[in-house]
């Protein structure tokens, strides 16, 4: 399939467009190209149609459940990392129940942005260590 943009690493999602692209940009002059938007529907379309390594989601979208967001994420790649980027102050049941939906993992919009970024790139090593083991065992189930 061909891809009208190179694959993004990280899929943000955020309500507030200030946050998503001071964040994309963030990350694309650290080296990771990044996609961002303010709608749910809209990151489903992009995601139906490109690739990315870690998706970011705010709980809070306008005309969008934030947990019925990372469901539907995880419907369409059960292996993507999806990481809730959350207020201060968001309640511990709320952390659970996005947890239930299908998130990897969640962080704090409060962090300073060098440690936020360290997360994200953690994450991102992560998602790729695990994608190269997932490509190495069957390759080696191909082989025996």
């Amino acid at each position: 399939m061909q891809h009208a943009q190179p694959a993004a690493e990280f899929l943000l999602v955020d309500d507030d467009p200030r946050v998503s692209e001071f964040l994309a940009t963030y990350l694309s002059e650290r080296g990771h190209p990044s996609n961002a938007t303010i709608e749910g529907d809209k990151a489903l379309n992009w995601l139906s149609e490109n690739q990315c390594e870690v998706v970011v989601v705010d709980l809070n979208l306008p005309n969008a459940n934030g947990m019925s967001l990372i469901a539907s994420l995880r419907a369409i790649d059960a292996r993507l990392p999806i990481v809730v980027f959350t207020e201060r102050g968001s309640d511990e049941a709320q952390m659970r129940a996005a947890m239930r939906a299908g998130a990897s993992g969640y962080v704090s919009k409060n962090l300073p942005v060098e440690q936020l970024y360290c997360v994200l790139a953690r994450v991102l090593a992560a998602a790729r260590y695990n994608a190269r083991r997932v490509r190495l065992q069957r390759e080696l189930l191909g082989a025996a």
